[in-house]
Protein backbone atom coordinates (compact mmCIF):
# COMPACT_ATOMS: atom_id res chain seq x y z
CA UNK A 1 0.00 0.00 0.00
CA UNK A 2 2.74 2.33 0.73
CA UNK A 3 3.74 2.36 -2.55
CA UNK A 4 0.84 3.81 -4.05
CA UNK A 5 -0.04 6.55 -1.92
CA UNK A 6 2.16 9.12 -3.74
CA UNK A 7 0.07 8.39 -6.64
CA UNK A 8 -3.11 7.88 -4.16
CA UNK A 9 -2.43 11.75 -3.26
CA UNK A 10 -2.05 13.53 -6.22
CA UNK A 11 -5.33 11.88 -7.47
CA UNK A 12 -7.25 13.47 -4.52
CA UNK A 13 -5.45 16.42 -5.04
CA UNK A 14 -6.95 16.82 -8.48
CA UNK A 15 -10.26 15.99 -7.00
CA UNK A 16 -10.28 12.45 -9.14
CA UNK A 17 -12.56 9.71 -7.79
CA UNK A 18 -10.67 6.73 -6.76
CA UNK A 19 -11.51 2.94 -6.15
CA UNK A 20 -9.38 0.33 -3.97
CA UNK A 21 -9.28 -2.93 -4.63
CA UNK A 22 -7.59 -5.32 -2.03
CA UNK A 23 -6.78 -9.29 -1.71
CA UNK A 24 -8.32 -10.37 0.99
CA UNK A 25 -8.48 -14.13 0.69
CA UNK A 26 -6.41 -16.56 -1.24
CA UNK A 27 -7.50 -19.93 -1.76
CA UNK A 28 -4.47 -22.49 -3.73
CA UNK A 29 -1.99 -20.76 -5.39
CA UNK A 30 -2.44 -17.25 -6.06
CA UNK A 31 -0.03 -14.34 -7.46
CA UNK A 32 -0.53 -11.75 -4.31
CA UNK A 33 -0.91 -12.32 -0.45
CA UNK A 34 -3.65 -11.14 1.19
CA UNK A 35 -3.29 -7.08 1.82
CA UNK A 36 -2.14 -6.76 -1.66
CA UNK A 37 -3.82 -3.21 -3.26
CA UNK A 38 -4.24 -1.47 -6.21
CA UNK A 39 -5.83 2.06 -6.61
CA UNK A 40 -7.66 3.31 -9.59
CA UNK A 41 -8.98 7.00 -10.34
CA UNK A 42 -11.86 7.43 -12.52
CA UNK A 43 -9.65 8.27 -15.74
CA UNK A 44 -8.84 4.22 -15.35
CA UNK A 45 -5.19 5.50 -14.35
CA UNK A 46 -4.26 2.55 -12.03
CA UNK A 47 -1.24 2.39 -9.27
CA UNK A 48 -0.35 -1.34 -7.54
CA UNK A 49 -1.13 -4.17 -8.35
CA UNK A 50 -3.56 -7.07 -6.96
CA UNK A 51 -2.76 -9.89 -9.35
CA UNK A 52 0.79 -9.07 -10.81
CA UNK A 53 -1.03 -7.97 -14.08
CA UNK A 54 -3.18 -11.59 -14.69
CA UNK A 55 -6.46 -10.19 -14.13
CA UNK A 56 -5.17 -6.28 -13.53
CA UNK A 57 -7.68 -5.27 -16.72
CA UNK A 58 -10.95 -7.31 -15.10
CA UNK A 59 -10.26 -5.19 -11.71
CA UNK A 60 -9.80 -2.05 -13.33
CA UNK A 61 -13.67 -2.57 -15.07
CA UNK A 62 -15.10 -3.38 -11.80
CA UNK A 63 -13.37 -0.51 -10.24
CA UNK A 64 -14.65 1.82 -13.12
CA UNK A 65 -18.36 0.09 -12.37
CA UNK A 66 -17.87 0.60 -8.11
CA UNK A 67 -16.78 4.24 -8.70
CA UNK A 68 -20.38 4.90 -10.58
CA UNK A 69 -22.28 2.48 -8.41
CA UNK A 70 -20.86 3.97 -5.20
CA UNK A 71 -20.83 0.18 -4.07
CA UNK A 72 -18.79 -1.70 -2.39
CA UNK A 73 -18.19 -5.35 -3.17
CA UNK A 74 -16.05 -8.79 -3.31
CA UNK A 75 -15.14 -10.34 -6.55
CA UNK A 76 -13.38 -13.74 -7.39
CA UNK A 77 -11.22 -14.76 -9.31
CA UNK A 78 -10.13 -18.26 -10.27
CA UNK A 79 -8.41 -21.04 -12.15
CA UNK A 80 -12.13 -22.61 -12.58
CA UNK A 81 -13.22 -18.77 -13.69
CA UNK A 82 -13.62 -18.44 -17.41
CA UNK A 83 -13.38 -14.61 -17.55
CA UNK A 84 -10.10 -15.13 -14.71
CA UNK A 85 -8.76 -18.20 -17.11
CA UNK A 86 -9.05 -15.85 -20.60
CA UNK A 87 -7.12 -12.72 -18.66
CA UNK A 88 -4.59 -14.96 -17.48
CA UNK A 89 -5.08 -16.28 -13.72
CA UNK A 90 -3.68 -19.70 -14.43
CA UNK A 91 -1.68 -20.33 -11.22
CA UNK A 92 -4.69 -22.51 -10.45
CA UNK A 93 -5.45 -20.74 -7.31
CA UNK A 94 -8.69 -18.65 -5.93
CA UNK A 95 -8.04 -14.74 -5.65
CA UNK A 96 -10.91 -12.64 -3.58
CA UNK A 97 -11.11 -8.76 -3.41
CA UNK A 98 -12.56 -6.00 -2.13
CA UNK A 99 -13.27 -3.16 -3.75
CA UNK A 100 -14.57 -0.06 -2.22
CA UNK A 101 -14.68 4.01 -4.03
CA UNK A 102 -12.02 5.88 -1.78
CA UNK A 103 -14.26 8.37 0.47
CA UNK A 104 -12.52 11.63 1.60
Amino acid sequence: MKEILEDIERWRQAEKKIALARVVKVEGSGPRDPGATMAVNEDGEVAGSVSGGCVEGAVVSEALDILTSGERKVVTFGYSDDEAYAVGLTCGGTIHLYIEPLDW
